[in-house]
């Protein structure tokens, strides 16, 4: 059992896209997230977090900036074996105290993991209060017709 200070939550280097990839690619396969390529890992990589235990990467995480004072946080991902040891939690608390830095009122998911989130102190809303998120994003995605993920927001 992983302790939580054994967890090192830092910023994505271009080094760790493999490692991103790898961890997002399986949540992928399993229908959990959308594929991110490559690509789009690299040109993303500073809005990512990185979780390591004993030097390995474990776990990830992504802000995407929508306004001022909106953002959101995505493309969370933990290795199988890491799951429910607090990864997930503190690449969360990692992203929120950066938006918090930036001047970001509220964060929101599109998550198929209410539960988790609801912990986290997420409260489910309505898609539609994110407009920005659907266009941006949704209307590329093969779900857009019986999406099945919860929005949820919380007040940073």
């Amino acid at each position: 059992m992983t302790s939580e200070k054994d967890i090192l939550v830092r910023t994505a280097r271009l080094l760790d896209a493999d490692a991103i990839g790898s961890i997002t690619a399986r949540y992928a396969d399993e229908g959990l997230m959308l594929k991110r390529s490559p690509e789009s890992i690299i040109e993303n990589i500073r809005n990512f977090f990185v979780a390591e235990i004993g030097g390995k990467v474990v776990g990830c995480c992504a802000i995407s900036f929508f306004t001022l004072h909106l953002a959101e946080i995505r493309t969370l991902a933990v290795c199988d074996g890491f799951r429910q040891q607090g990864v997930g939690a503190r690449l969360v608390e990692k992203a929120e105290a950066i938006l918090r830095e930036e001047g970001v009122q509220n964060a929101f998911v599109l998550t198929l993991a209410p539960q988790f989130f609801s912990r986290q102190g997420y409260v489910a809303v309505e898609k539609e209060l994110f407009p920005q998120k659907i266009w941006r994003d949704c209307t590329t995605c093969p779900k857009l017709m019986y999406c099945d993920e919860v929005a949820m927001q919380k007040a940073l």
